[in-house]
């Protein structure tokens, strides 16, 4: 009430003028023009999302043996939270709309001072304003020590419409306002020449997350400007559990994080984003991709990591420029037949999942160069990860793998294989024609390991190699040609050649043992006069009888 002085006199013109343009003042500044759609069009979102709700809500269905009632109190429990959720989310949008309105309203006030101060009295005489000499015009001057108008006598000279939205001569104007020459400001839309909305402002540089309304107001600006990136990482408040429609105007979009929020539905028109390369989504809380996302052609990477995914659209095979993908940390219990159609697909990240089989048609992926599939439910890999020639990476680890593919010896670019922690009984001779194998570990093995491939010399190019945690006595002859190994872990293995005191001294310890001992068991070989067989003293036996009795006779 302090601000309005209901009980303060008013003598003269200056005096109203200055408590008009005090009130003026006193209003927050006037949301632009792009915060005012956004705001409108986030109150249409609520509300078309709070519609489907609602017909959701109405057709749900009970068996014969839930209580008519029972059900009918759960409807009106869920409408109930849909409609305070809607207020909730459109609250914000609502303020900043009645702060356009009580603006837009203050506008037509000022420009009716403006007509009163500027035109004769209706009764003749000229207003109260004090009278002006014939050659001069006044001009409105702020005063940082004085809030009210002042007019002194000047030339003749007109403002160039600098005019800020609290009055300060900063911005153009974005409303009517009294000039001392009598005359009222056109009417125009807000011009925000210094914008607050920029994506870096708003991406909370100041530590300040951004609310619904301030991600539309972001959007909407971006949209026009044709941003090109976005980083909205951990900058969104925990209530955005979803993004306006007006997402798929960013058409310019490259590149979108959004990640470390709390979202957890996309909008469909998120394919809207036609040149976006680039998105990072994972550690949120979405449950479901719509099939619009299939419409995102050219996107390179996609990080879906971390969310609550249980089904991958169909419309996923339509993404084939994309080259990196993570779904790990999610739902899924198996990955559809369509990921073969990523023929530009290099790098999959699907660990710490249910996947219980990885398809087939995987070995359509013809570009890929690294698969992680660990703490999954695995039971095998198919034969056609042989098909995968440009693989370089396979980590299975923490899986139920009992055996391994013979088609792996096609795998000729294989630098890194992971198969531990599963309950592999044997490793296939085959493996060892994947020459080019610098990491390998196939320890803590949950079967009865009890030996390793005879051939697994030909990995020349080896230089770590685990095996610990299995039952492996001994070790082949060929280990001996294994001249690359710098890491060697065998442990709570009951090893007996080479000797445990000679494995604990380094993996060339190990070589050189294996050499030494296989040249001495040759050296031992050559040393031994061969016997005869035992066909050989049969033979002998009956040709010495023979000639006894022949001399008998004679």
């Amino acid at each position: 009430m302090d601000l309005i002085q209901m009980d303060k006199r008013l003598d003269s013109t200056e005096q109203v003028v200055e408590e008009i343009m005090r009130i003026h003042r006193s209003l927050p500044p006037r949301p632009g023009i792009d915060e005012v759609e956004a705001a409108k069009g986030l109150i249409d979102n609520v509300e078309k999302e709070d519609q489907a709700c609602l017909e959701a809500i109405a057709k749900q269905r009970k068996s014969s043996e839930v209580p008519g009632e029972l059900l009918m109190v759960l409807q009106e429990m869920k409408k109930g939270y849909v409609q305070f959720r809607s207020k909730e989310q459109k609250r914000e949008a609502s303020k900043l709309l009645d702060l356009e309105s009580i603006h837009a309203l203050f506008d037509d006030f000022i420009q009716r001072a403006s007509n009163c101060i500027a035109s004769p009295s209706s009764n003749g005489s000229v207003s109260s304003r004090p009278p002006l000499a014939p050659a001069t015009t006044t001009t409105a001057v702020r005063s940082d020590s004085q809030s009210s108008l002042n007019f002194s006598e000047k030339a003749p000279v007109r403002p160039k419409d600098m005019v800020s939205r609290d009055d300060s001569f900063v911005v153009t104007k974005a409303k009517p306002s009294l000039y001392s020459d009598g005359f009222a400001a056109p009417r125009k839309p807000p011009q925000i020449l210094d914008s607050t909305l920029t994506a870096g402002k708003f991406a909370g540089n100041d530590g300040e997350k951004l609310s619904l309304i301030k991600l539309a107001s972001l959007i909407e600006v971006s949209a026009k400007k044709a941003t090109p990136e976005i980083n909205l990482q951990n900058k969104l408040t925990d209530q955005v559990e979803w993004l306006p429609d007006s997402l798929g105007k960013l058409s310019s979009l490259t590149s979108l994080d959004l990640s470390e929020n709390h979202i957890v539905v996309l909008p469909n028109t998120i394919g809207g984003l036609s040149s976006l390369t680039k998105l990072d989504l994972h550690s949120n809380r979405i449950g479901q991709l719509p099939e619009s996302i299939g419409e995102l052609l050219n996107l390179v990477y996609l990080n879906l990591g971390s969310n609550q995914l249980s089904l991958l659209p169909s419309a996923f095979s339509r993404l084939v420029r994309l080259e990196e993908l993570d779904l790990s940390c999610n739902n899924l219990p198996i990955l559809p037949e369509s990921i073969g159609s990523l023929v530009s697909l290099k790098k999959l990240d699907v660990e710490t999942n249910d996947i219980e089989e990885i398809p087939y048609s995987i070995g359509g992926c013809s570009s890929l160069k690294e698969l992680r599939a660990d703490y999954n439910k695995l039971k095998a890999l198919p034969e056609a990860i042989g098909k995968i020639t440009t693989l370089e990476i396979l980590s299975v680890r923490y899986n139920n793998i009992r055996q391994l593919p013979t088609t792996m010896s096609s795998l000729a670019n294989l630098k890194e294989l992971d198969v531990s922690f599963n309950e592999l009984e044997s490793v296939p001779e085959s493996l060892c024609f994947a020459t080019t194998l610098v990491k390998l570990n196939i320890g803590n093995n949950f079967a009865d390991m009890i030996s390793l491939p005879r051939s697994i010399g030909n990995l020349e190019m080896l230089e770590e190699l685990d095996i610990s945690n299995n039952q492996i006595r001994v070790l082949p002859d060929s280990f001996k040609m294994l001249t690359k190994l710098r890491v060697f872990r065998a442990q709570e293995n009951p090893l007996q050649v080479p000797p445990r005191d000679i494995a604990e001294k380094g993996p060339q310890a190990v070589v050189q043992y294996m050499n030494d001992l296989v040249e001495t068991r040759n050296a031992k070989s050559l040393m031994v006069k061969p016997k005869k067989s035992w066909v050989q003293m049969c033979f002998f036996s009956k040709s010495n009888k023979r000639k006894q009795s022949s001399m008998e006779i004679v």
